[in-house]
């Protein structure tokens, strides 16, 4: 098993750093997205500007008239107790146009109590819902990308175990969010052709690549596009 990759979700290492720009300009000619998360949010073992954040804002700037601007808070290896103390560190402004949640991972991989995930996600999303001015149309969680389809899943020996584990953090998301009136975004399929299409894991072994990060892209924009409409 590689050492290296092993340990990359992991906190207490040496980490990423979060991706932070400027908030609106101006109130008529630029939208503000905020992306909260952890390593698949901003990016790991891809370019600065290859997560699907950064690739969404592209996309979006491409088709538009009025450009996004995007504040990414995430890091490699945070757990929803990480984020919930970022945030509250950064203190982000409440009149984003589009915030996306995608979290959760960590917890799984850490063997944290199940109970955390459930208390601190239904915060995440009344936060994300606070930083939409208020507005949960404008909100979107994207499900958990399931690690257990690259080679590192693969030689951990836990496999099956992932997928089961990951799944229930999916369903509660899932659930949680469609409650409160969030739209949710599944993308955690396209992470399971990981196997057998190796140009959607990065060059890690456990993360997803640009290519990835894109099909989130196709799957997300017809939703993102109405939302800033």
């Amino acid at each position: 098993m590689n050492f290296k990759i092993l340990f990359l979700l992991i906190p207490f290492l040496p980490l990423s750093c979060s991706v932070s720009k400027n908030k609106k300009t101006s109130e008529n000619s630029v939208y503000a997205y905020l992306a909260l998360g952890d390593s698949y949010t901003i990016g790991e073992s891809v370019c600065s500007t290859c997560n699907y954040p950064e690739q969404l804002t592209e996309r979006l700037n491409k088709n538009s008239n009025k450009k996004t601007s995007v504040k990414i808070i995430a890091k490699t290896g945070w757990t929803t107790t990480d984020l919930l103390g970022a945030i509250r560190l950064e203190n982000p402004s409440t009149d984003y146009d589009l915030v996306t949640l995608l979290i959760g991972v960590n917890n799984q991989y850490q063997g944290k109590p199940f109970s955390i995930y459930e208390e601190e996600f239904n915060q995440l999303l009344k936060m994300a819902i606070e930083f939409a001015n208020g507005k949960k149309e404008n909100v979107i969680v994207l499900s958990i990308p399931d690690y257990a389809y690259t080679p590192f899943g693969q030689q951990s020996g836990k496999a099956e175990r992932i997928t089961s584990e990951l799944k229930r953090y999916n369903q509660y998301a899932e659930k949680t969010a469609k409650e409160m009136g969030i739209y949710f975004q599944e993308i955690t399929d396209i992470t399971q052709q990981g196997l057998e299409n190796p140009a959607l894991v990065a060059s890690d072994g456990l993360h997803p690549s640009n290519e990835a990060y894109s099909k989130f892209v196709d799957r997300m924009i017809e939703k993102v596009s109405k939302i800033l409409r």
